[in-house]
């Protein structure tokens, strides 16, 4: 008999990965499903950044790299760092990885011992609690609400500590709630961790560059978190590299020697071309680089929550970044249609999937069991057209 590891055993699926593949087996039965459940960006890599890989190909970097990633894309990461975000990592402080969910997993693997907990502020990246699990960790749910913007307090997060936490990991711009914490909110909750300097910070800063506030703040440029601070970031989100598959960290050396000693063992080097590719997305100039992308996402932003707030029921806020949004369902709770009951948004979200053809993530796997994640990375009228459906569908239940 085959029996698959207990550690296995323990992992969820991926809800976003789930989601895509039962809307893929429905397409395959040519069903018109509208996907709005994963996070990629529907645009094409850059020109330059093409170009770029081409060059690379033609040059022949197709040889091994050393693990942590070409020194000149460490050096030109290191200047992003310093030019974008303040802070102030040397390419030895670097690694790079294949995607920055790599990067999340090294740092895990590198900090965490057998029950030691990890502080999550809900809503959180589906991911975050299974990696945590899979370095044997324990993730620590700190409940926030739409009410709040999705934002947690110091004071919240404080009485979440005990003496087995070790680390908070958190992403601003969030997915999948699209909040951003201010230079002040980020500078509070620093101040009530100057009392526990043992535990360590995981900034997720993905993305970034879709930020519709007027500054992006890291909590790495806050002197007493410099030393505990790891930034994690990449290309796929604010670059539209997906498939690239590079992510990487600064941290402080020890931490980035460690996850190159992790990584060295587990995937080596991520792609020579697409570091090289990489090189040159951290060279340009983000804010003409991405501005396209940023204005029409704000634009989607702008129409789909207006549109959401047209049907009964839901309840949104306005995500300040990423291309997400986190409405409040709760209210159908309990509502149903023919033989389809409504108990929790996962059933909600199969019953929009069954019966609207809209592909949607419950919020369960992100910490917000009343909530679902909509991406609004698609097309004005995919968007208009799936709203009008859900509206449709939801007005059939009783």
């Amino acid at each position: 008999m085959t029996k698959v590891s207990g550690r296995l055993n323990r992992l969820a699926e991926s809800a976003t990965l789930a989601m895509a593949r039962m809307s893929r087996e429905l397409q395959a039965k040519g069903i018109n499903i509208i996907a709005l459940s994963l996070g990629e960006p529907d645009f094409d890599t850059p020109e330059f950044i093409k170009e770029a890989a081409k060059k690379a190909i033609d040059d022949n970097f197709s040889h091994y790299t050393p693990v942590a990633g070409l020194p000149e894309l460490r050096s030109s990461i290191s200047a992003k760092f310093k030019r974008d975000n303040l802070l102030e990592y040397t390419p030895d402080q670097i690694v790079v990885s294949t995607g920055a969910k790599q990067s999340l997993a090294n740092v895990c693997l590198s900090l965490l011992d057998p029950e030691d907990e990890v502080l999550l502020p809900c809503p959180y990246w589906v991911s975050y609690a299974e990696i945590i699990k899979l370095a044997e960790g324990v993730p620590v749910e700190i409940k926030s609400t739409i009410d709040s913007d999705f934002k947690i307090t110091p004071n919240q997060l404080e009485a979440s500590i005990t003496s087995r936490t070790k680390m908070i990991m958190f992403s601003s711009p969030c997915n999948p709630s699209g909040t951003v914490y201010t230079q002040s909110e980020l500078e509070a909750i620093a101040k009530m961790l100057e009392k526990y300097p043992n535990i360590y910070i995981v900034s997720d800063e993905i993305y970034e560059h879709i930020n519709f506030t007027d500054k992006h703040y890291s909590i790495g440029t806050i002197s007493s978190m410099k030393d505990r601070t790891v930034t994690v970031n990449g290309v796929s989100k604010g670059f539209a590299m997906t498939g690239w598959r590079v992510g990487f960290i600064g941290a402080p050396l020890w931490i980035a020697k460690a996850c190159n000693k992790i990584q060295g063992q587990v995937t080596s080097a991520t792609c020579a071309i697409a570091q090289k590719a990489a090189e040159r997305a951290m060279l340009a100039e983000p804010r003409s680089t991405t501005k396209e992308m940023k204005e029409t996402f704000l634009k989607r932003r702008n129409m789909l929550v207006n549109l959401l707030k047209e049907i009964p029921g839901i309840k949104c806020n306005i995500p300040q970044g990423a291309f997400y949004v986190f409405p409040d369902i709760s209210s159908y709770f309990g509502k149903s249609y023919e033989n389809e009951v409504i108990n929790n948004a996962n059933d909600f979200c199969m019953y929009l999937l069954n019966f609207a053809h809209v592909a949607c993530v419950a919020g369960d796997a992100f910490g917000n069991p009343e909530c679902i994640r909509i991406s609004y990375a698609a097309s004005d009228k995919k968007l208009t057209d799936a709203v009008s459906r859900i509206k449709t569908h939801l007005g059939k239940l009783s």
